[in-house]
């Protein structure tokens, strides 16, 4: 399939576009390339391959939810003000 100029007018009136018609020759080749990369995209074999829609049907892939520690309190506490044995000293906030 090939448009001529007439046939970008009216796509180009369809759209609302204001097209120049020093601009009409450019847009009627670039049209024509995106026609012709359809019609190879037309040519592909894709018997047997089924529609994706989306990936809704997917499970995500999870984690195991397990508490640790981390495994390094010294790190942890590093830059604690103050500590107790593997735990930070807080002023009392309540009465």
């Amino acid at each position: 399939m090939s448009l001529d100029r007439a046939t970008v007018r009216r796509i180009a009136s369809l759209a609302r576009i204001r097209v120049e018609d020093r601009e009409e020759e450019p847009l009627c080749q670039e049209l024509n390339g995106i026609l012709g990369w359809i019609e190879q995209l037309n040519e592909v074999n894709i018997a047997g391959v089924p529609p994706l829609t989306g990936s809704g049907g997917l499970a995500m892939a999870l984690r195991a939810d397990l508490v640790t520690d981390g495994g390094y309190p010294e790190m942890v506490l590093a830059n604690a003000p103050e500590r107790v044995g593997d735990f930070y000293v807080v002023p009392k906030v309540v009465e």
